[in-house]
């Protein structure tokens, strides 16, 4: 959804009745404008035929991390076994919390189901997510913990060099818990898991809503083993290179090691498979078209976003129907702009912006 459509459509959820003249006087648009966006959102399904019923579930579900982050970021070279002078950042964090934060800013309404404590820093979670348009109400509070935290050092280059990842507490989640929430999952347009959460509750998502279109962040090849055996079941995922090769056990070494691991994914369910190559670009492949896109080089300020910026954009491009090769175009871009900025999540990020950047991004 454009930021023009996703004004539109907040106009006409406030009141049905108003008329095309009457949105394009608000805008200051031309009614002919007016027509066009209307006839989009209808085709992308966000309003129901005419009359303007807006669909109701015209969301995203999540299903996935929410933590706090804590970033070193050394001033100089960074030195192993010393105190390194820098700056340290406290930020919203969780693979889940940061596609859902980047779809937000793309204006994709955003439901995350997540794990949290009783503490401050789990009702900030819950409280700025809210601020940035990711509605967390229906995630699991556990009493008397603490929240999920992330500490992370990057090195002069931006490259996160070691991190502690203290995520105990998703293990809590339960397939109990997640069927209080199906009425969430049933009525979403899709949905993403992380791996973050539990393997008997992503194996009970996916088996049971086999109707859904579910999107896989493996998050690390250590976690990514928890879906080896339910790769199947994910429309489309998005793996690094090393998760690549654990998941379908092909080793990857050239080109056509990429096409044997998108055949590999393709032949067990998949729908899109794109393979992240780091500085290489992304490998994708639905079975009809395959290739390989990539960014210019540009400097990196922090690389922890990018993923997630990467999912969100194949996500978006998802429910507005872009081809594969735009949508790998896409991701590249969102990663661009989420590596341009110091925060996890650029503010950078918008649909503007890619659009933008996807004029750099290449056919490799």
């Amino acid at each position: 959804m454009t930021n023009r459509e996703q004004e539109i459509l907040e106009l006409i959820k406030k009141n049905p009745m108003i008329s095309q003249n009457e949105i394009a006087e608000t805008l200051g648009i031309a009614r002919s404008s007016v027509a066009v966006h209307i006839s989009n959102l209808i085709k992308k399904g966000y309003i129901l035929g005419r009359g303007y019923i807006v669909r109701p579930n015209s969301y995203v579900a999540i299903v996935g991390g929410a933590n706090i982050d804590i970033q070193g970021f050394p001033y100089d070279k960074l030195i192993y076994r010393d105190s390194n002078p820098g700056k340290v950042k406290v930020s919203l964090g969780g693979v889940g919390r940061n596609i859902g934060e980047n779809l937000a800013r793309l204006g994709v309404p955003v439901k995350l189901i997540s794990v949290l404590g009783s503490d401050v820093l789990s009702k900030k979670i819950i409280d700025e997510s809210k601020i940035f348009g990711v509605d967390m109400k229906d995630s699991l509070v556990i009493e008397g913990e603490s929240a999920s935290t992330y500490l992370s050092i990057l090195d002069e280059n931006g490259d996160m060099t070691l991190a502690i990842s203290y995520m105990d507490l998703f293990d809590r989640m339960t397939v109990d818990f997640i069927k209080q929430k199906s009425h969430i999952i049933e009525n979403a347009l899709t949905l993403v898991i992380d791996t973050n959460i539990p393997t008997e509750v992503i194996e009970y998502i996916v088996t049971t809503f086999k109707d859904k279109d579910f999107f896989l962040d493996t998050v690390s090849a250590t976690k990514a083993k928890k879906v080896k055996d339910l790769i199947g079941y994910f429309h489309t995922i998005k793996p690094n290179k090393i998760e690549a090769e654990m998941l379908s056990g092909i080793k990857i070494d050239n080109e056509d090691d990429l096409r044997r691991a998108g055949e590999y994914f393709l032949k067990r369910g998949v729908k899109r498979v794109f393979i992240s190559l780091g500085s290489e670009g992304v490998y994708f492949d639905d079975g009809e078209n395959s290739g390989r896109v990539k960014g210019p080089n540009i400097p990196v300020v922090n690389a922890t976003g990018a993923g997630d910026a990467f999912m969100a954009a194949l996500v978006y491009a998802y429910i507005n129907d872009e081809s594969i090769e735009e949508s790998a175009k896409m991701g590249i871009a969102a990663s661009m702009i989420a590596l341009s900025h110091e925060n996890t999540i650029s503010p950078n990020m918008s649909i503007d912006n890619i659009e933008l950047y996807m004029k750099e991004v290449k056919i490799c």
